[in-house]
């Protein structure tokens, strides 16, 4: 099995050429003190937790599990040690809000570091992201009192946080809900139910682990607009932000036997009349556990491409060693009883197709993040609002077409190594077991193409593509003029062009039929993913170009971009007039069958 090579070439270029990290950060009082060395320090020490620290133990981690005992959940082997030593290094709190001991960093960086995390040992990653968004949930929506009470400890490491939506019988609908939280006399909530599908619920890499949870009160209003939102610490915590030594009648009662992610302890939590305090407003939880659900969205996209990427490693690198009949135009190693199979056509099909999804998907991630931190940092609030429009339009395809795009590339790294790929030795199947969770949880993507294309776009008239349409057009009008862009910005164009029609057109026989949006959503958010992707391509060639120009940079790796972005261009960006027909089929071949015709 070959071990996970953090890409900080692909990182840092994307991030300092293609983004301008330095200018963004400098334009935001938040963000002003994060400069380009700093950058680099930080995705360097990351890349070395990733390979050293994270990717050794994440084949035991699948092999050996998560265990259960009477309520008890102990990681594999080696969980335990790697997660002391992250939290020595001050990774826990690396986004944290200042006040409260975090340190600030923006999500355009930390995303990075979680595609190196959830392609170095998916598992361990999830234990580490859920806390991020606990803490950025309560940073946003709790009192000042409950932040410090709960922040500090979770951004030092030694508390963890989880998030409970799902219930047996509630998943997407979560306006069916039957927690209960009753008031009490102290103005805390006695919370009672059942939460399933719970990530890192129950485990023994702290001495605390602080749940988040959506309840109603007994009188609260029917459906989603009666949800509110409660912190549930596992272990009583005194006003001090102190353990008592008190349980707090939350317990696990099994963790889940899954496909992949089996270092994650993925939990069935109990609350017993457990104490908890209401975070915002009564009957707005949904809206509030939204801020941490864009970001873990986010997350998912990263972890398919860090999955993706890691195949790709060893996919290339197998290419490259193993021999296996002769190039079509004769043998380029006649030393040897055969050639590389690195020279066949088909081989490098899937490889180019790996690399291009994997550059672009991560581009679009660095891009989303990006639009994060500009709504939670600029000063301008047009600037804000601008970003959060685009991030409502971004995070559905970001989650949706990337997962979808890095489970793919999983197995198509391992069609690569053909029977090789299917034994647990090269990694492979384990990646590939692990990617697959991406597409369904944090709402899975067909709810997110059902978002972007019922409420991010017939509903809003259009409005939100508008947003990033004109954000593409503002790129085309710079880019014109650097030599050699005038080969490509036709692609984007002639893309845009059919995307603003065929929207129209759903949004039109959306009015008399509302089941149009449905049968077009899936489509839809996979042509504006390969739009997306387009628009990626096109930001790296503008910044590739005038490097080649100048003969500045590492050629071979940014001549390698160029013709990485020409096969794109030439063989996957066509699938784009595939899925506007599909789109314009319309609702009618979807709905003309009847239950019993199933």
């Amino acid at each position: 099995m070959n071990a996970y090579r953090a890409p900080l070439g692909d990182m840092q270029f994307l991030m300092s050429e293609v983004f301008r990290a330095d200018e963004v950060f400098a334009a935001m009082p938040g963000t002003a003190e994060v400069t380009p060395d700093l950058i680099s320090a930080i995705l360097e020490e990351a890349a070395k937790i990733a390979e050293n620290l994270l990717s050794p133990i994440n084949r035991n981690g699948d092999h050996e599990g998560c265990q259960w005992t009477d309520g008890v959940v102990t990681t594999p082997a080696g969980f335990k040690e790697a997660y002391e030593e992250y939290v020595a290094g001050g990774w826990a709190g690396l986004t944290g809000e200042i006040d409260f001991g975090g340190q600030g960093m923006p999500k355009l960086l930390s995303s990075q570091i979680e595609e190196m995390f959830f392609g170095a040992n998916s598992s361990f990653a999830l234990y580490t992201i859920l806390t991020t968004g606990a803490t950025l949930t309560l940073s946003e929506h709790a009192s000042a009192e409950l932040k410090q009470r709960y922040l500090p400890k979770m951004y030092e490491g030694r508390w963890t946080g989880t998030m409970c939506l799902t219930e047996p019988h509630a998943g997407t609908d979560l306006g069916m809900i039957r927690t209960k939280a009753v008031p009490q006399a102290d103005g805390s909530y006695r919370i009672t139910g059942t939460k399933i599908f719970i990530t890192a619920g129950e485990h023994d890499l702290t001495e605390n682990i602080i749940h988040l949870v959506l309840a109603k009160l007994p009188d609260a209003p029917a459906g989603p607009k009666g949800i509110s939102l409660f912190v549930v610490p596992r272990n009583a915590v005194d006003n001090e932000g102190d353990l008592t030594g008190e349980l707090n009648g939350v317990s696990c009662g099994a963790v889940e036997h899954k496909m992949g992610i089996k270092g994650s302890a993925t939990c069935v939590m109990n609350f017993d009349s457990a104490q908890g305090w209401l975070v915002g407003e009564l009957n707005h939880g949904l809206s509030n556990m939204f801020t941490m659900m864009n970001y873990e969205r986010l997350s998912m996209g990263l972890q398919s491409n860090g999955l993706a990427d890691s195949s790709y490693q060893t996919a290339a690198d197998y290419a490259r060693e193993r021999i296996q009949g002769r190039s079509p135009t004769g043998p380029q190693q006649p030393e040897s009883a055969a050639d590389p199979i690195l020279v066949h056509p088909d081989v490098r099909r899937m490889l180019l197709t790996m690399r291009a999804n994997i550059m672009a998907g991560r581009a679009l991630s660095m891009y989303a993040a990006m639009q994060l931190d500009i709504s939670r940092f600029h000063p301008d609030p047009e600037q804000r609002q601008q970003a959060d429009r685009l991030v409502a339009l971004l995070i559905p395809v970001a989650k949706a077409y990337c997962s979808d795009r890095g489970f793919e590339m999983c197995v198509m790294g391992q069609q690569v190594l053909g029977g090789h790929g299917y034994v647990a030795e090269w990694g492979l199947e384990q990646n590939v077991r692990d990617a697959r969770i991406a597409q369904i949880y944090e709402g899975a993507n067909g709810i997110q193409a059902l978002d972007l294309m019922g409420r991010k776009t017939v509903r809003a008239g259009g409005e939100l593509l508008a947003v990033l349409l004109t954000e593409m057009d503002k790129f085309v009008a710079d880019a014109q003029d650097i030599p050699g862009m005038d080969r490509y910005l036709p692609h984007l164009l002639n893309n845009q062009q059919m995307i603003r029609s065929v929207t129209r057109s759903v949004i039109d026989r959306a009015s008399d039929n509302p089941e149009e949006i449905g049968a077009a959503s899936y489509a839809y958010m996979e042509l504006l993913g390969l739009t997306l992707y387009n628009f990626m391509w096109l930001r790296i060639l503008a910044a590739v170009l005038p490097k080649l120009q100048a003969g500045s940079g590492d050629t071979p790796h940014l001549s390698g971009l160029v013709k990485t972005a020409e096969f794109f261009f030439a063989r996957l960006l066509p699938r784009t007039r595939a899925l506007i027909d599909e789109i314009e089929a319309g609702a009618q071949t979807l709905m003309a069958m009847s239950a019993e015709e199933f």
